[in-house]
């Protein structure tokens, strides 16, 4: 069990890290998160930031990462916009984390009814809202989502669960697709980079086997 901020960064590997997490989750589901002493913890890490993972994932206030995994002050480098999705501000976070902080792992992680995903689902368009939009719908005209389903709308559960898993994989490719400094560090296997949904019924996540690379 990881409860320590201060981890040996220099042997720990990307598959450790997600091992972590994993362990972290089932801690969280089953209500045996470590007790810790966040005082001495924020001493420890008052003088440099020391991540060993990264997260792109959702602002729903009821998908809070250190939280879900039982991490603690220190290990989780957060970004979250609406929609877990991959803007160029997002992806220039990611690679300061990776790059310049030590994380070993990078997780673009989902949650179930995701409201950013059902407003794509809808087409919504209401001020900045768009933009988020805009960076989901690739998921939504996948083949997968256009041959499977009839009512292409929020209304639809399945629907809006497939676009939601789509669109996790769609921001991954993104992320390497546009990012020389993630792409040549997984090249290098220093990093590795999964996607996740969080079901905010269970509070247990799904790691997506199918969307690891390193």
């Amino acid at each position: 069990m990881y409860t320590h901020p201060q981890i040996d960064r220099k042997t720990l590997t990307p598959k450790m890290a997600l091992d972590i997490l994993i362990e972290g989750n089932e801690r969280f589901v089953n209500n045996r998160s470590a007790n810790r002493e966040y005082s001495s913890i924020a001493n420890i890490t008052k003088l440099e930031p020391r991540p060993f993972a990264s997260y792109l994932s959702c602002s729903d206030s009821r998908a809070p990462v250190e939280l879900v995994f039982d991490q603690t002050l220190g290990d989780i480098f957060s970004v979250r916009l609406a929609g877990n999705i991959a803007s160029d501000k997002a992806i220039g976070s990611l690679e300061f984390s990776t790059k310049y902080l030590g994380s070993k792992l990078i997780v673009v992680m989902g949650h179930t009814a995701c409201g950013a995903v059902k407003a794509a689902c809808d087409n919504f368009m209401d001020g900045h809202i768009g933009e988020i939009i805009n960076l989901i719908k690739p998921a939504i005209r996948h083949e997968n989502t256009i041959k499977t389903a009839e009512d292409r709308t929020s209304k639809n559960p399945d629907f809006v669960e497939k676009v939601n898993r789509l669109s996790v994989q769609y921001q991954i490719d993104t992320i390497i697709r546009c990012s020389d400094i993630v792409e040549d560090m997984i090249q290098a296997k220093q990093i590795a980079i999964i996607g996740a949904v969080y079901d905010i019924a269970t509070g247990k996540v799904k790691f997506l086997e199918e969307t690891y690379v390193q």
